[in-house]
């Protein structure tokens, strides 16, 4: 098949032999997202764009990413706009609120589920992210161009069933997307060639972790060590995704 603009990123992950070719377009994602929201173009001075981080807000998780990122005045602005969304929002929830009853039930019920109305109107808020939502929508449309290519590409095929297979998370998702992107036999050939493949890679893995255990034997101290230096990174990525070794992002990162 021959390479679409839309068809580069991914086949760039693959060829990158990474532990998850996944968590490499994660990463890439989420840094250009980065960028856009605090870079040099400064979106966040655009009204629209703005007006689109107000509504939806930012996670914990992408807070801190935001931070550690370092443009304090694209911060401030964003911040600044977003307060007072929250605030004439938190105002109106405060309006028609109204203490209810508490029953011996709701005593052990967690606030998402009690039904009080500010708690409930908490839980949208921190389950809200404009990058994460972004990224969600973006990772949709890479899931599938991957089917995309394993259907018609096979080349691709082959580079996949040689890889190193997938993080659990994300192979979790491939799992998910294939039940709706692919029927009768090609499912059968994609869970044949994808399972082999997630086992093998699982126990190499666990291999490298185990001998790095075993160079701290001082009998093996003059022993090579193999595949095991970046044993913990890869073992943690394996089993959860993304890359713990990594600092945090302020700009031009890695293939920027």
């Amino acid at each position: 098949m021959k390479e679409q603009l839309y068809t580069i990123p991914l086949n760039d992950a693959v060829n990158a032999d990474d532990e998850c070719p996944f968590c490499f377009i994660e990463r890439n994602v989420e840094q250009d997202l980065l960028d856009f929201v605090l870079g040099s173009g400064s979106s966040y001075m655009e009204a629209d764009i703005r007006e689109m981080t107000d509504k939806a807000g930012f996670c914990r998780e992408h807070f801190q990413k935001m931070f550690d990122y370092g443009n304090t005045l694209g911060n401030a602005w964003i911040l600044k706009t977003h307060y007072q969304k929250i605030i004439d929002e938190m105002k109106r929830e405060f309006a028609r609120f109204k203490p209810g009853k508490t029953s011996l039930k709701d005593k052990f019920r967690k606030t998402a589920e009690s039904g009080n109305s500010i708690g409930m109107w908490v839980h949208d808020k921190e389950a809200s992210c404009y990058i994460c939502r972004q990224f969600s929508e973006t990772y949709a449309r890479y899931l599938d161009t991957f089917f995309t290519l394993w259907n018609q590409d096979e080349e691709f095929r082959g580079k996949i069933k040689n890889s190193k297979g997938f993080c659990l998370h994300h192979f979790g998702s491939l799992c998910e997307a294939a039940d709706s992107r692919l029927s009768g036999n090609a499912k059968e050939e994609f869970y044949a060639a994808l399972l082999p493949l997630m086992e093998r890679n699982m126990e190499r893995l666990a291999g490298d972790v185990a001998w790095m255990v075993e160079k701290f034997d001082y009998r093996n101290e003059d022993a090579d060590w193999k595949n095991s230096r970046d044993a913990i990174q890869r073992g943690m990525q394996k089993l959860k995704g993304g890359y713990p070794a990594d600092g945090p992002y302020k700009g031009g990162g890695p293939g920027k």
